[in-house]
């Protein structure tokens, strides 16, 4: 079982998350942020990952902080899964549209983080996160994970438009962590992602 499970306690979260990447998309999500909860659940599901997120943070003060945790561990938590990438596809690629949003995720699991994303919010979403914390969310799980990701997409809708994305980045990674090669070689000419 190619699993991963990580633990971060700092002044201002506690989080606790398991990936299962060989899972049935089965997620329990407690961020404290029902419509935060609502995409990584979306993001799970789609990626078919078994996903638990268990978080408390200083909402009080605001999402930014437990956001960013969260990104950051759930991205160590897919590295840790991944482990030394043998036999992964490694690139995948989706596009995804919901009612009149539409967006484009691409993925390298390289070992070179990178993230590249385009995407206009009209405002905070739902009332909720502010435009930025999105783009920042996929920067810092591409941080973590050491992956590269271009993330590009148009809508009228915020929450269509947001949701598209995260269920896109699910898509794009169930499909690059895929076993496709029986022989379990590292997809790299370097032999090392």
């Amino acid at each position: 079982m190619r699993t991963g499970s990580i633990s971060r306690e700092t002044k201002e979260t506690k989080i606790k998350i398991n990936l299962n990447l060989d899972g049935k998309g089965i997620c329990q999500i407690e961020t404290g942020i029902p419509f935060f909860d609502h995409m990584l659940e979306s993001f799970g599901r789609h990626g078919r990952f078994d996903l638990t997120i268990r978080s408390e943070g200083d909402l009080n003060v605001g999402p930014h902080h437990t956001v960013e945790d969260i990104a950051i561990v759930l991205g160590s938590t897919l590295r840790e899964a991944i482990g030394e990438g043998r036999g992964i596809r490694r690139f995948a690629h989706a596009i995804i549209p919901m009612d009149e949003a539409r967006v484009m995720v691409t993925t390298d699991i390289s070992g070179r983080p990178y993230c590249v994303f385009s995407g206009v919010f009209s405002g905070p979403i739902e009332g909720v996160l502010e435009p930025y914390l999105i783009e920042h969310f996929f920067t810092t799980l591409a941080s973590s994970a050491r992956i590269t990701l271009h993330l590009e997409g148009s809508g009228r809708s915020d929450h269509h438009l947001c949701e598209a994305f995260f269920k896109a980045c699910g898509i794009t990674l169930h499909e690059a962590t895929r076993i496709t090669d029986p022989n379990g070689s590292i997809p790299s000419t370097k032999g090392i992602l």
